[in-house]
């Protein structure tokens, strides 16, 4: 998604906890001619976020785009579920989401308006087997994201903030590679695509709804998963 908004002509913060993985992608987006900075944060924590947004405003002037794609997860039976690690899926998937926005729409208010842009999933729309997908804590939040998206769309529709929501199918990530490998045989034909989802299946979502092409357009939950959601 960075690299779709950079390719679109976009200065870009890429963020983090390590910042080394964003210090490669802004060595690479900076060949694009724009500004690619790579910022260490951590979203679960106010005074990173805080200084996310202030190094954002310092180096470039403005905040006009914020792209929440920050998120972990906890594989548990949810009879067993433990609370720390429910507390910290929630306190990053969607406190941290939350509180980004709140200090990212301060800004943006000022300015006249601007896009947020939260990463929810389809897990947040109904169950599934544990097997499939077993963390609760996960789907939860991401469910809680998506109401979430709604309600600040509204609230913030008189600054001029447009917020929406994109809702993954299964995409293979560092977080599931191994799972979706394992599970192919029974996931695969549940989605009418055939495919799992890739990195180029985001990027023109990801600049429609961060560009005035989607100014009439708040509150959505875009869903892309290959058809899955069609099936159920």
């Amino acid at each position: 998604m960075a690299t779709a908004l950079a390719e679109a002509g976009a200065d870009v913060v890429i963020a983090a906890r390590k910042k080394d993985r964003c210090i490669g992608l802004a060595t690479k987006l900076g060949g694009l001619n724009i500004r690619a900075l790579p910022v260490a944060c951590d979203v679960s924590k106010a005074e990173d976020c805080q200084r996310l947004v202030d190094i954002t405003i310092k180096e470039l002037g403005r905040l006009d785009i914020l792209v929440n794609n920050a998120g972990i997860s906890w594989v548990a039976d949810a009879l067993d579920f433990p609370m720390d690690k429910w507390q910290r899926v929630i306190d990053l998937n969607l406190t941290g989401t939350f509180q980004l926005s709140q200090m990212a729409a301060r800004v943006m208010k000022e300015h006249g308006g601007g896009k947020i842009v939260n990463m929810a999933s389809i897990g947040g729309f109904r169950g599934d087997f544990p097997e499939n997908a077993n963390s609760i804590a996960y789907a939860a939040s991401k469910g809680a994201v998506m109401a979430m998206t709604k309600d600040l769309a509204v609230k913030w529709a008189p600054y001029g903030i447009i917020v929406n929501a994109i809702c993954p199918g299964w995409f293979p990530t560092s977080l599931n590679d191994q799972h979706l490998k394992e599970m192919a045989g029974k996931l695969l034909p549940r989605i009418p695509l055939g495919r799992y989802g890739g990195d180029e299946d985001l990027k023109g979502l990801i600049v429609f709804l961060a560009s005035a092409a989607s100014d009439y357009i708040t509150g959505e939950c875009v869903v892309v998963d290959g058809g899955k959601t069609a099936l159920t």
